[in-house]
């Protein structure tokens, strides 16, 4: 079934006991109506294979500022997909209509599928693209220890936003900011709900991922491990965590999720320009946070920095 289409008919089928109140039908006009929608719908599917909507073959949907779509985004930068990136404003996609970023969408024909999940989007991404694009996307073949490093940045990431959430909330206009409401490419209407409903997405935010001072206690300890264990490989001055002087999509990420705090000029790679956070703007405490693992972790820092200036 095709969007568009799809939408318009969903906005008249939630019209309909309206219009059945208002002018008072009977039972039996009820239900031709409801007759006429399921012919309606029947309609909008056959014309899905006779007259498909037109669409990219890859969309990725995304908030800007996201530091799991931009480890999505910079995989494919780096193999050269072509994609479209649709952004969205903040959290009003997970919490109103249950869409978690990244997601990736996929159009061929009259068929659309979606996937969702940063690391089952680049397992597809390796799987469709290897054979036509090659060496392009070998940075994305998986192997046991790069989806186990995989595995420990994902979590690093998860903490990270306890870490951000934690310092930021408090600040309303600093995280309508991050959720891009100063952003033109996210739609103005989304510009304007995120202001409307902060208050709530802020409680739904504090409650869904536990933003409290203990868990923001334990979101450090996590980070500042994997921070460690990854600066002490890199300090012999190698290019790649796992793989020497050959980089792969388990770099990529690490830098990536380490760009939510560093925000580093190059960070979303021209996509998330209008959602950058300045260091000057952010609270003492939160700049105390990054200046002390700045200190602490100088090879992964200047490792991350040099990877944004030679790659982003």
């Amino acid at each position: 079934m095709t969007q568009r289409r799809a939408l318009l008919h969903t906005v008249f089928l939630f019209l309909l006991p309206i219009v059945v109140a208002a002018w008072d039908w009977s039972v039996l006009s009820a239900v031709l109506l409801v007759l006429l929608m399921l012919l309606w719908r029947w309609l909008i599917v056959l014309s899905g294979f006779v007259r498909p909507e037109r669409h990219p073959p890859l969309v990725l949907d995304s908030i800007p500022a996201s530091h799991f779509v931009e480890k999505v985004r910079w995989n494919m930068d780096a193999a050269g997909i072509d994609y479209v990136e649709q952004p969205a404003g903040g959290t009003l996609g997970a919490f109103f209509l249950g869409r978690t970023v990244p997601r990736l969408r996929l159009n061929t024909g009259a068929v659309r599928s979606s996937i969702g999940n940063s690391a089952e989007i680049l397992r597809y991404l390796w799987g469709a693209y290897s054979v036509p694009l090659g060496e392009r996307v070998a940075h994305l073949e998986p192997s046991n220890e790069r989806i186990e490093l995989e595995r420990r940045c994902d979590r690093y990431g998860v903490n990270l936003q306890v870490w951000v959430y934690h310092h930021m909330l408090a600040d309303r206009d600093l995280t309508l900011h991050a959720w891009g409401v100063n952003d033109p490419a996210v739609p103005l209407w989304q510009r304007y709900t995120l202001r409307a409903l902060y208050p709530l997405q802020a409680l739904l935010i504090r409650k869904s991922f536990r933003i409290t001072a203990a868990n923001y206690e334990k979101a450090c300890e996590h980070i500042e491990k994997l921070l460690a264990d990854i600066d002490a490989t890199l300090s012999d001055g190698r290019a790649s965590i796992l793989d020497g002087d050959k980089r792969n999509y388990t770099d990529y990420q690490f830098a990536a999720l380490s760009g939510l705090w560093l925000q580093p000029q190059a960070y979303g790679g021209g996509k998330a320009n209008h959602s950058r956070i300045e260091r000057s703007r952010m609270s003492n405490p939160m700049r105390a946070d990054i200046e002390r693992w700045i200190a602490a972790y100088p090879h992964a820092v200047n490792w991350v920095q040099a990877l944004y200036a030679e790659e982003r």
